[in-house]
């Protein structure tokens, strides 16, 4: 696996770049829930996109639509320019979801070799568990490794087809801290390779992290799609903090575009879509100091553009 991942010729982007998504128009009803209603998706070859969004927003389905587990309503999906289901069975397409899939009595090697015999053209099980990190736990049984050697066997058989793009869901929910770090330096060293990779995740700060384009999702439709800086930036107002030793929130309120003033300690933090004007106020008619501007991070970006924090 020195080599780029296996793709297929696919539709380009606008810009020239071959896709290895493309979701047009996408819409899926369970009863009276319209769960996806209209998103549009596009992912070029090569991108790590971040699928987020709270609870109920349609992430999953979607994912689910993108694999060809489920059929649409309506629209299409295209993964390489072939059918999800196509572009799955020939190899190019691999998933690492949540649970489920792995046999507790096999050891870590034989699960690898009965996933790789799947496939005509299936890659090294020894690089495969390298690229994975599980290569010390070849001979492990299945059922006594933690649950982020699971996640890290469940991508390491993901690898076994060398595809062009890989969807996570959720891949490290019940992870502690140590083994969502491993799997992720994992997966961000694939990437590195070229490869694809779309996920979901409710942990803000892998998308922060790891991710060239945030795509937010909410009740079934896209909020906001751009880059980390992008989102942030499109959620009104900064923060404005500074040394105040009599602080007159009062003062702080009445100044037109603050939407919030509070102190912290000896500071006084005040969230405003007129930092300049704030700043202006504190430098000039008040003896504040160590005065500091900040853009809104993800997290708060998160909660303003799919309405959590209304």
């Amino acid at each position: 696996m020195t080599s780029a991942p296996r793709v297929d010729p696919a539709r380009s982007d606008t810009d020239g770049r071959p896709l290895a998504v493309r979701a047009d128009g996408l819409i899926k009803r369970f009863r009276n829930v319209t769960a996806v209603d209209g998103i549009d998706l596009h992912v070029r070859q090569g991108e790590v996109v971040a699928f987020l969004g709270p609870n109920g927003a349609g992430k999953t389905t979607t994912i689910d639509m993108l694999l060809g587990l489920s059929q649409p309503d309506a629209g299409t999906v295209e993964l390489f320019g072939q059918s999800p289901r196509s572009a799955v069975s020939r190899g190019l397409v691999s998933a690492v979801m949540q649970t489920g899939g792995l046999l507790g009595d096999v050891t870590v090697r034989d699960t690898l070799r009965l996933t790789a015999s799947l496939f005509a053209h299936a890659t090294s099980i020894e690089e495969a568990m390298a690229r994975a990190g599980i290569a010390e736990l070849a001979t492990r049984k299945v059922s006594r490794c933690s649950g982020g050697q699971k996640q890290r066997l469940r991508f390491a058989m993901a690898l076994l087809s060398d595809p062009g793009l890989i969807v996570l869901d959720e891949p490290t929910t019940g992870m502690d801290v140590e083994g969502r770090h491993s799997f992720w330096q994992a997966i961000h060293a694939d990437a590195a390779r070229g490869r694809t990779v779309v996920f979901a995740t409710h942990y803000l700060e892998e998308a922060d992290q790891y991710a060239d384009r945030i795509v937010l999702v909410r009740r079934g439709r896209i909020a906001a799609d751009g880059t980390t800086a992008e989102i942030k930036a499109l959620a009104a107002g900064r923060t404005v903090e500074a040394e105040w030793s009599t602080p007159d929130l009062d003062a702080l309120r009445a100044i037109p575009g603050v939407e919030a003033a509070e102190t912290r300690g000896t500071r006084v933090v005040v969230r405003s879509t007129d930092s300049d004007a704030v700043a202006r106020f504190l430098l000039t008619s008040t003896d504040a100091r160590d005065v500091t501007i900040t853009s809104q991070n993800l997290e708060q970006a998160f909660l303003q553009l799919t309405g959590e924090g209304e």
